[in-house]
């Protein structure tokens, strides 16, 4: 009986020991499974509701506020000073006095006219191929021979050339019964078609609205060279031209 005791605690101690191995393995194995846990019940959290963001207020910029300072004011510049040109010096052409020299202008002149004068023409026996143009004075006051005479022929509408080498340095003022002269150059240099002719009379403009036609001397000739000078106290003086 004692015999089959033993054999049975034998056992039972065999089976603890091995028990108490097995644990002691499983605890200190790393590649155990760990042991479950018991699930914890999901929690869940609400979200958060966000606030939508508040557009953000445009800034309207003040404009610059308005200078202080008035601007400076710009003194009036003075408009240039206004020059006359000088007038263009009467080159005893056509105007002027009627194209008398430009002398009639003068308000201190008293033009001789056909009412206050005597013109002729006449021969000279040198130089040739000229005529002296006088003029008298036949009123009783004086009157002044302005400039050159403008002369045409017959016909004619426009008045010969002037010469001006002859404009004398002042103007000759007539005296009741004195004469100034003028020399009349009928024709220009020889040679070529200067349509020359036989003229009759001869056409005297002494101021723009005083002509005096007189008569030629016989076998005037005249061509287109003719001219005719200032008029000159001295009848030697104007038949140098």
């Amino acid at each position: 009986m004692r015999l089959s005791v033993r054999t049975l605690a034998l056992p039972a101690a065999a089976l603890a020991a091995a028990l108490s191995l097995t644990a002691c393995q499983s605890s200190s194995d790393p590649d155990a499974a760990p042991a479950p846990t018991s699930a914890s019940p999901r929690q869940t959290t609400a979200a958060t509701p966000t606030t939508p963001a508040t557009p953000a207020t445009p800034t309207t910029t003040a404009p610059d506020p308005a200078p202080t300072t008035a601007p400076a004011t710009t003194p009036a510049t003075k408009p240039p000073k206004k020059t006359t040109a000088p007038a263009p010096a009467d080159n005893g052409g056509n105007g002027g006095n009627g194209g008398n020299g430009g002398n009639g202008d003068d308000p201190t002149l008293t033009p001789c006219t056909a009412k206050n004068v005597k013109v002729v023409a006449s021969k000279v026996s040198r130089p040739i191929n000229h005529l002296a143009l006088t003029v008298t004075n036949v009123g009783d006051r004086p009157c002044d021979a302005v400039g050159a005479p403008l002369v045409g022929f017959d016909q004619s509408q426009a008045p010969i050339r002037i010469v001006e080498e002859s404009k004398p340095q002042a103007v000759v003022t007539l005296t009741p019964g004195e004469s100034a002269y003028a020399s009349l150059i009928l024709t220009g240099e020889p040679g070529g078609d200067t349509h020359g002719m036989t003229v009759r009379t001869v056409k005297v403009n002494l101021t723009t609205d005083s002509m005096v036609t007189v008569p030629a001397p016989t076998g005037t000739y005249v061509d287109d060279g003719a001219a005719v000078s200032y008029w000159q106290r001295e009848l030697a003086d104007a038949l140098q031209y």
